[in-house]
């Protein structure tokens, strides 16, 4: 395989961001579990103290006695009042962490039917994938693991087992909630440790996902930034406008100042204007040459001046110079001006 063909480069932000707006996001099903467990426990324990459970137990124990057509009525209610709760809390926990870790993503795409998934060889190969691997191996090893709490909750309780008839209601329902909260702990301590682990993984296999290639990052460059060759390009011909613009103002100078050959420095004055000489085009090197060769040809005075043609050359086109360059300027164009006069008196 040829080098950069391999997704070895980390996602760059546009990647992350793009995989957001398709409603990808690295997401723990166990940890969200874990959530959906814990809220159900306490809301099963807020029950138990509220007096819930024993009023279903109670309902229960009534329908064994059979007291008329009503009982059934009174024991389903009571359950319901007693289930309701919980499995409200275990919903809304489920969703509160799995929108917590998505950020409160919601893509709509998600939601709407995917026919290619409905394709026998697309199941197929879901079936015998890695992914469908990984996710038999993690609910064989959770299957294993709950099944030990089982065995360790029912280890507990089994001596008590045979004196269970003889105790009354209210003992008898204090040593099951007693086994239960043994048993929720149990459960919440082994999926605490398998969100922990499915979290990591979630986040690598979803990091692995959204690499990239190198030639894929220089595609997203490119996309971003645009093509380097188009920016040069366009570059360039800016470059071509702003010295033919130049050199189209240096017949109009009122002189050239110089250094006296690496910088061409041209700044346009009249005689009464207001405000300060404007440089109306500079260059260096090749540049400058042209602007000295327009002038020439223009008849454009040419003055060398170095300190002050280096300090003009750092002042924008079409732009005023500085004020502590007035007083020199002045002088120059002043001399030039005296020149012309007495070329005209002869």
């Amino acid at each position: 395989m040829a080098e950069g063909d391999d997704k070895t480069e980390g996602a760059s932000p546009r990647r992350l961001e793009k995989a957001r707006e398709q409603g990808q996001a690295a997401v723990s099903r166990e940890l969200s579990m874990l959530v959906s467990l814990s809220a159900g426990i306490l809301a099963a324990a807020a029950q138990a103290d509220a007096g819930g459970v024993a009023h279903w137990l109670a309902a229960s124990l009534q329908v064994s006695r059979y007291e008329g057509a009503g009982t059934f009525q009174r024991a389903g209610t009571a359950m319901m009042a007693a289930v309701a709760p919980v499995a409200a809390a275990s919903l809304g926990g489920y969703a509160a962490a799995t929108l917590l870790q998505t950020g409160f993503l919601f893509h709509p795409g998600a939601v709407q039917p995917n026919f290619s998934k409905i394709s026998p060889l697309a199941g197929i190969k879901r079936l015998f994938g890695s992914h469908t691997a990984v996710q038999m191996i993690k609910s064989l090893i959770k299957l294993g693991l709950f099944g030990a709490c089982l065995w360790i909750a029912i280890g507990r309780v089994l001596p008590d087992l045979p004196v269970a008839p003889l105790r009354d209601a209210t003992t008898l329902l204090h040593s099951l909630l007693v086994a239960g909260g043994h048993l929720a702990l149990l459960l919440l301590g082994v999926q605490a440790a398998i969100a922990g682990a499915d979290l990591l993984w979630e986040r690598a296999s979803f990091a692995k996902q959204q690499r990239m290639t190198r030639q894929e990052q220089r595609d997203e460059h490119k996309e971003s930034e645009g093509n380097p060759q188009a920016k040069q390009r366009l570059r360039q011909l800016a470059r071509a406008r702003v010295k033919r613009r130049m050199l189209k103002a240096v017949p109009k100078a009122a002189l050239v100042l110089t250094n006296p050959t690496h910088y061409a420095v041209a700044l346009a004055y009249e005689r009464g204007a207001k405000g300060a000489p404007r440089v109306v085009a500079k260059g260096a090197d090749d540049v400058a040459e042209r602007i000295r060769d327009v002038a020439r040809e223009h008849r454009v005075p040419i003055i060398a001046n170095p300190p002050l043609a280096r300090a003009l050359f750092r002042v924008e086109i079409d732009t005023e110079i500085p004020a502590e360059h007035f007083k020199a300027v002045a002088e120059i164009i002043a001399y030039v001006w005296r020149m012309r006069a007495r070329a005209g008196r002869r």
